[in-house]
């Protein structure tokens, strides 16, 4: 059976990393919100509206808006590249679009921008969550943690009552990814108390990262093949 690259775990855990830390740069330095997921928003744009107060419900609706895009365009990338064929695979457009706009996050003055900043990394996080679905076949996720709690805990449970090795090695996957989120949010928090609006700067080295290490991967499944 033909593994993607895409499912890989060393893939995964970067893209954890870089989820764990994009969390804490938008809370720390731009303006006290989670910008990975968007069940907040979506909550506090219905708060508002009930209490007919549609600026600021309108505040709540753009970056959803803006995970809306993030999502469309990660497909119609899918529905362009995929099947062509040549050394550049459609993640690996997409994970270049995510560099492209973390680098103009980077140069926005912290403050008035806050918002526009958000919105960008929320477009972001919708590409990455969109093109990476699976680890190993596994559904998961690289910007948020819920679903891989759960899934984690499910598993545990299943290899405690079965014995099956299969349920631990997933468990053991699971966790290892909530674990490198907290790793990337830790790391986060410190460059961003250092270097404040920049410090997304550092979120490119993990996405330059997952970008060479695709290429890296492909090769050798490709050697595989001609054995």
């Amino acid at each position: 059976m033909n593994r993607q690259v895409s499912e890989s775990y060393p893939i995964g855990v970067l893209l954890a990393l870089v989820g764990g830390f994009l969390d804490a740069y938008t809370y720390l330095c731009r303006g006290g919100v989670f910008a990975n997921a968007q069940t907040g928003n979506i909550v506090l744009f219905g708060l508002h509206l009930s209490q007919g107060e549609w600026g600021a419900s309108l505040s709540y609706l753009v970056p959803i808006a803006a995970f809306f895009f993030g999502v469309y365009v990660t497909e119609s990338l899918k529905s362009r590249y995929k099947g062509r064929g040549g050394r550049l695979h459609w993640r690996q457009v997409t994970v270049a679009v995510e560099a492209l706009v973390l680098l103009i996050v980077a140069f926005l003055p912290q403050g008035d921008w806050d918002s526009m900043a958000n919105i960008l990394i929320s477009f972001v996080c919708a590409m990455q969550v969109e093109s990476f679905r699976k680890l190993s076949g596994s559904p998961y996720a690289t910007t948020m943690c819920t679903g891989n709690l759960r899934s984690a805990t499910e598993n545990l449970y299943h290899f405690r009552r079965t014995g099956d090795d299969a349920f631990l090695r997933r468990f053991r996957q699971y966790a290892g990814i909530i674990l490198f989120f907290i790793a990337g949010a830790a790391v986060g928090a410190y460059a961003t108390r250092r270097f404040c609006a920049e410090a997304v700067l550092f979120g490119l080295i993990g996405l330059a990262a997952v970008f060479l290490l695709m290429f890296r991967e492909e090769l050798e499944e490709n050697g595989e093949e001609q054995k």
